[in-house]
């Protein structure tokens, strides 16, 4: 049979059961399971063989999912974790030790832009924040011998900048690292990032693919394209022996797998931040209808962009389906079929007048929380970046005013008609 389209991965890739097995993703609510002997343990403890002994390392659910993710992006595995947080962490730490170093674009979610900057500082990992839009010489300046990856966002959370996504993989394969790319907003619905370079993905499962605000989740795709060999003392922890394994070299032993197999093996061993198998089942069904609700989102927030666009009390409006937007160009490369449902615009007056339209919309909800179903709207100045002042705000790319308005499956007559009597008010 031919290679599957994304409409019918979403729906049957990672499940193919047997005769007489469930039809629909069971939940194997199991922390353990049992084996006949105590040779058939020791041999999956020591990696020779394959199956399940403990959901903190494996687990049927999640692997059937995460199989399913893998496939949408066209990777050769894939892990669930418990969060994208823990995913972009995973990622990088899987190849990062203490003393070495990574590059980042600095339009980044401002949890990774913590996690990189502060915390993983304290575990002696440092990272050099660049700007995406800056020259190839500008970015290959930040490099350093001993910089491991370089890591973007596909589209920025949430000023929404377009990763170009080419020029950051020939920066990255020039300095000999892979390119990590998170691709939570467009999922692999809209963009593929291992088709223009990229070697690593991750998404917080929670946005889109979930799409219904139910379950915290991440993932971690590797494309098994990057030569980890060509590079073993950049790269000592899948190219020489891993003493917790009696001696094993992940890329000898696993091949194109050895990356998601480390990450697996020794960082969820010993880090723990797995998924729940409910939550992956909860996400499975999410991931059932991904071909279907972002076709919808993107329509929709197209069409809240265009009235945002007209209307005199808008300063300005960031949504890349627009022609005259920053990244449109980049945007209709990489993302051809439509970007993701996140506008973010100003309103002329400022913060204040941005506060009191979103307190009075009725339809589109205040919350924590980005890309699912429901219209929802937040104010990164007054939420969730509410420590930073004005000048740290813009240092940040946040503007002072800007409001982060996720749009939804509703009939988008109703959402503007919902941002217009705010608007009024």
């Amino acid at each position: 049979m031919k290679k599957m389209n994304q409409e019918t991965l979403c729906v049957q890739a990672g499940w193919n059961p047997k005769k007489g097995e469930p039809r629909v993703l069971p939940i194997y609510q199991s922390t353990t399971f049992k084996y006949e002997t105590s040779e058939q343990m020791a041999r999956l403890f020591d990696l020779e063989d394959n199956g399940y002994f403990y959901t903190r390392l494996q687990n049927p659910t999640n692997d059937a999912v995460a199989a399913k993710i893998a496939a949408l992006e066209g990777g050769v595995g894939a892990m669930l974790t418990s969060s994208g947080q823990a995913a972009n962490f995973y990622a990088v730490f899987n190849i990062c030790q203490a003393g070495d170093h990574f590059v980042s674009s600095s339009c980044i979610y401002g949890g990774t832009y913590n996690l990189f900057g502060v915390t993983m500082k304290k575990l002696g990992i440092e990272v050099t924040f660049v700007n995406p839009d800056a020259s190839d010489e500008e970015i290959i300046a930040a490099f350093r011998p001993n910089t491991k990856c370089l890591f973007g966002e596909t589209i920025s959370n949430p000023t929404l900048e377009v990763l170009d996504i080419e020029k950051f993989a020939r920066i990255a394969h020039s300095q000999g690292v892979p390119l990590i790319v998170d691709n939570t907003f467009p999922t692999p619905i809209n963009c593929r990032p291992f088709e223009w370079g990229a070697d690593i993905v991750t998404h917080s499962t929670t946005k889109y693919m979930d799409g219904h605000a139910t379950s915290v989740g991440g993932a971690v795709v590797d494309s098994g394209n990057f030569d980890w060999t060509k590079y073993p003392d950049k790269f000592p922890g899948l190219c020489q022996p891993d003493e917790s394994y009696h001696g094993l070299t992940y890329t000898e032993a696993f091949g194109k797998m050895a990356y998601m197999t480390k990450a697996t093996a020794q960082l969820m061993r010993d880090l723990g931040s797995i998924q729940s198998p409910q939550n992956a089942f909860l996400l499975n069904l999410g991931l059932e209808t991904l071909h279907l609700r972002m076709p919808q989102h993107c329509k929709n927030a197209q069409a809240v962009a265009e009235y945002l666009s007209t209307n005199d009390k808008v300063a300005w409006v960031n949504y890349s389906g627009l022609p005259g937007d920053k990244y449109h160009a980049l945007a209709q490369k990489y993302m051809p079929n439509g970007s993701c449902g996140v506008v973010t615009f100003g309103l002329k007056g400022g913060r204040d007048v941005a506060i009191k339209f979103m307190d009075s919309l009725k339809l589109a909800a205040i919350v924590t929380h980005v890309a699912d179903a429901r219209t929802c709207v937040l104010h990164p100045a007054s939420h969730t970046h509410r420590q930073l002042t004005d000048e740290q705000l813009l240092a940040a790319g946040v503007r002072p005013d800007l409001i982060r308005f996720s749009v939804g499956i509703e009939n988008a007559n109703d959402i503007i008609a919902d941002i217009e009597q705010a608007l009024q008010c």
